[in-house]
């Protein structure tokens, strides 16, 4: 573990009925992190006693909402604020034990933003839809604002003073890609770096495996893409305007080759 306050590492784990998978994810938690905190995000099960169990400070909150809990796992660090604060989900499909490896390149390069990029070691670990959602939305963040994503995984490492420059807000399915758009528009340093992505130790899916999820989730990351694209609207229009005129430059380029 690391003793010094600067350098403090603290995880955020938001959880909703999850206590069948919480002894393994919690026992394979790498030495850097220093802090667990589990927010409880309106469980049924014993979530929050085998939390504590094992060793991790449990957070409240009933307002049902994976931003939602994440924004009260936040509001609990700010009194003693980390370095770094990670984030990963509490089903055991994210590669607890990789956190270190995403820590050490934030600390090594010097970075702001540090994703897991999830690649499933069994297919059915990422759904079709999931793959086809990640596929779309990636794209349009890419056509928009640049940047290097393929990927909006839950698994992420951020520094402190950087998430407060992002002044996160969605409480709910927007928060991954309402951090990755913002990340940009602050012109954070970014790095995403391929992981193995597990297959969810028990229970079903929230969202990914229903369709009704799949469509509200679906809406509101398109939503939040649309919301900031009007919002960061004339450097889009910016962008957009310049990558149409280097295509068309590549065009004339392409059609004199083919005529000499």
């Amino acid at each position: 573990m690391n003793n010094g306050i600067k350098s403090r590492t603290a995880l955020i784990i938001p959880a909703h009925n999850e206590a069948e998978s919480l002894p393994l994810v919690l026992r394979r938690i790498p030495a850097c992190i220093d802090e667990v905190v589990l927010v409880d995000n309106g469980s049924t099960d014993a979530t929050a006693e085998v939390a504590i169990r094992y060793g991790a400070r449990v957070v409240q909150e009933p307002v049902l909402g994976y931003g939602s809990a994440c924004l009260a796992g936040i509001e609990a660090l700010r009194p003693l604020p980390p370095e770094y604060i990670a984030f990963a989900d509490g089903d055991g499909s994210d590669n607890h034990v990789e956190l270190g490896e995403l820590l050490k390149r934030m600390q090594v390069f010097g970075l702001d933003l540090v994703l897991a990029q999830r690649v499933p070691v069994k297919r059915e670990a990422l759904s079709l839809q999931q793959r086809f959602g990640n596929g779309l939305a990636t794209s349009l963040i890419h056509l928009l604002w640049g940047g290097p994503y393929q990927d909006l995984g839950p698994m992420r490492i951020i520094r402190w003073e950087a998430l407060q420059q992002l002044n996160m807000q969605d409480r709910n399915f927007g928060w991954t890609i309402e951090m990755q758009v913002k990340a940009l528009q602050q012109g954070l340093r970014i790095m995403e770096v391929p992981l193995a992505y597990l297959p969810r130790i028990a229970g079903t899916s929230k969202i990914s495996r229903t369709f009704s999820g799949v469509i509200r989730a679906g809406g509101k990351i398109l939503w939040v893409i649309a919301r900031e694209a009007w919002r960061d609207r004339r450097y889009v229009c910016q962008r957009l305007l310049r990558r149409r005129a280097k295509s068309r430059v590549m065009h004339s380029a392409d059609a004199g080759a083919a005529n000499t």
